[in-house]
């Protein structure tokens, strides 16, 4: 507001707010440019945003075909899902598959006579106890759920056992006793109705038939041991539980061949393929077939996000003539860059491709005029049907041999593109524990039938199912079934071969590689099974790839250095010596992952962008920080100065006035 200095006897027009206001904008106004500035660089800012948002969806689309495993996906479908269900790994093979369900596999299950009560107490008290076994019953007859004339035979996994006491001696403290036990078995209590209706229900966990049980009692008073104890190769009065489901197996027919099995669950039959069996007295056809509609899937999402990633490069440096205005990034050379790097990686052939298809062309995706890719899908998918390999090489990293026991493994970042001769200088090999002398057949139980092992440095102990008619042929299977079923191996991964020749039992680890040994440690069997054995411990393979040095591990033999550095190949034994080349191409799929990482990367062009950016906005800021205290003191100084001025012109006028009054008297 405009203000007028005054005295007692003259006045002042001087209007020093208005003024100090008028000179303060004049001095702000490179400020103003600073803010103007500023505003630029934050709409530069967020259109890389834009950039990095775009080259990131682009990085993700590029996963979908940037694996060869991604190349290798199998499907298993069925012809009849109620018959069966499937899934397929990548070592799977392609075909149909033809399955005839006899019978589906189920558990045991066995029933106690009826309680009048849940929870009263049974026995006395003293600790009983109860010890399962589980095994196969085999041969007899099976008459209202007791067995007559059959045999028992204990699979070998190992008793278990629980104690009945005074604290949980009623029926429910039986079932919960059991089940918080975790040996396999599940109590459950089923009122029927009758006049003792709690009936107590014992179900094997596991299906089959060698899962069958036999429960045994020692100690207390004997109540437990007639309510429970169940011996299905003794008499009928040694059978306290009735059989009420019969434990199987599943059987069927994979192509005709006759196949036993425990589970439903079956993934050791059709190689890389696991199917469960749903229906019994069916059949039903398995197609395994490659996963195209996947791979189809993945080039589509691969053409959509380059063309969002092209139209966003546009959209942030076009220059509209019609509006005469520019984008934001119009001219700057990082967004120039990246273009011209996008056009020229995919106008460039795949290096070392050495398929028919090299460019995306081949397959119907091609450049048009905007700068976006158009997909001509009926040439994409005549392609995948006639030659898929060569689809997949012109995405991912695909390797090549000449030699049919050599394969392509792995690549990394630093692998070159390129043909790189292969030479072996050591084959790998397997751990393997060869017999002194041919085996006893004539297994007797706590006699010559436990052994001890180390196997890849993990230690194994089992317990063959007595037996006095093995052969060497079904004693080496037994001992092979034993070992691969104890827990500690198959966690880690480890399995066994056992093989016989003329009656000596071999036993090699399936892996391979300095890390692979047999070594038998102890057990009552150890000299009547094997002798005096002899140890062969696995060697890694050895040799280079492109001259270059390679290590080894197991069969995989890895380049140190060099262009094929960071390439690894699977030598699937054969010999010493040149083993031909390993052709090593860069799909587009790889190539451009690699460059979008670069482009994301903490020291790639984009963050060098807005790194760049941020330090202007940073020192504008500064810059205006400087000039809004430079200011403060400027609008003081004129302030005062006008304020002075004011004073001055007051006093003058009051002069004049008095001068004027003074003439007036003259």
């Amino acid at each position: 507001m405009a203000t007028t200095s005054t005295t007692a006897t003259g006045t002042s027009s001087l209007d020093v707010n208005s003024i100090v206001t008028q000179l303060m904008t004049v001095e702000r106004q490179p400020i103003a440019k600073l803010n103007t500035r500023e505003a630029s660089y934050q709409a530069k800012l967020s259109a890389f945003g834009s950039v990095k948002g775009a080259v990131s969806g682009f990085q993700s689309a590029l996963q979908g075909l940037n694996s060869p495993g991604k190349f290798n996906t199998l499907k298993a479908t069925p012809s009849d899902a109620t018959v069966v269900s499937a899934s397929a790994t990548s070592i799977a093979v392609a075909g149909t598959y033809s399955l005839d369900v006899t019978s589906l596999s189920q558990a045991q299950k066995l029933v106690a006579t009826g309680q009048t009560s849940s929870t009263a107490a049974i026995s006395d008290g003293v600790a009983t106890t109860v010890t399962f076994d589980f095994g196969a019953i085999s041969g007899g007859t099976l008459t209202a759920g007791v067995y007559s004339g059959a045999t028992f035979a204990s699979n070998g996994s190992g008793t278990k056992s629980i104690t009945i006491d005074s604290s949980n001696n009623s029926l429910q403290g039986i079932r919960d006793a059991i089940n918080s036990a975790r040996i396999g078995v599940t109590a459950t209590i089923v009122n029927d109705g009758t006049a003792a209706p709690y009936r107590l229900v014992l179900a094997s966990d596991n299906n089959g038939v060698s899962n069958s049980l036999k429960i045994t009692t020692s100690g207390g008073d004997g109540t437990i041991d007639a309510l429970m104890a169940h011996d299905p190769a003794g008499l009928a009065a040694a059978q306290h539980l009735n059989q009420t489901v019969t434990a199987q197996n599943a059987v069927f027919k994979v192509n005709g061949i006759s196949v036993s099995k425990t589970s439903n669950t079956v993934s050791d039959v059709i190689q890389g393929v696991t199917f469960t069996l749903n229906k019994e007295a069916a059949t039903a056809n398995l197609t395994v077939a490659r996963d195209t509609a996947g791979i189809i899937s993945s080039i589509s999402s691969f053409v959509k996000a380059y063309n969002d990633l092209a139209a966003t490069l546009k959209n942030v440096s076009a220059y509209d003539s019609s509006t005469k205005q520019a984008a934001t990034l119009q001219g700057d050379s990082t967004v120039r860059t990246l273009q011209a790097q996008l056009r020229g990686m995919l106008s460039t052939p795949v290096a070392g491709a050495s398929g028919a298809l090299t460019t995306l062309a081949d397959i119907g995706i091609t450049a048009q005029r905007d700068g976006s890719l158009a997909l001509n899908q009926a040439k994409l998918d005549s392609a995948i049907a006639s030659n898929f390999s060569d689809v997949a090489s012109l995405f991912t990293s695909v390797g090549k041999a000449t030699d049919s026991l050599v394969s392509f493994n792995n690549a990394t970042t630093a692998t070159k593109a390129g043909s790189y001769a292969v030479n072996i200088t050591q084959i790998a090999t397997q751990g393997k524990l060869s017999g002194g002398s041919a085996a006893v057949t004539n297994i007797q139980a706590g006699v010559n039938d436990a052994l001890s092992f180390s196997v890849n440095g993990i230690s194994a102990s089992v317990v063959l199912t007595a037996n006095p008619s093995y052969t060497a042929t079904t004693l080496a299977a037994e001992l092979q079934s034993r070992l691969n079923s104890v827990t500690a191996l198959a966690n880690a991964g480890i399995s066994v071969a056992v093989t016989q020749t003329t009656g000596v039992l071999t036993i090699t680890s399936t892996q391979y590689g300095s890390s692979s040994s047999v070594t038998i440690t102890g057990g009552n069997g150890a000299t009547d099974l094997l002798g005096i054995p002899t140890q062969d411990n696995g060697v890694d393979v050895a040799g280079s790839i492109g001259g270059a040095s390679a290590t080894g591990s197991g069969q995989i033999l890895s380049a140190a250095n060099g262009d094929p550095q960071g390439l690894s190949i699977l030598i699937n034994d054969g010999t010493t010596g040149a083993r031909g080349t390993l052709n090593y191409s860069q799909g587009y799929a790889s190539t451009l992952s690699k460059w979008s990482a670069s482009m994301l990367a903490g020291d790639g062009p984009l963050t060098s962008a807005t790194n760049g950016i941020n330090s202007t906005i940073k020192d504008i800021g500064k810059r205006r920080s400087d000039l809004e205290t430079r200011l403060i003191g400027v609008e003081k100084r004129y302030r005062a100065q006008f304020t002075a001025l004011d004073g001055m012109l007051t006093n003058m006028n009051q002069t004049s006035i008095y001068l004027t009054q003074q003439l007036a008297k003259l």
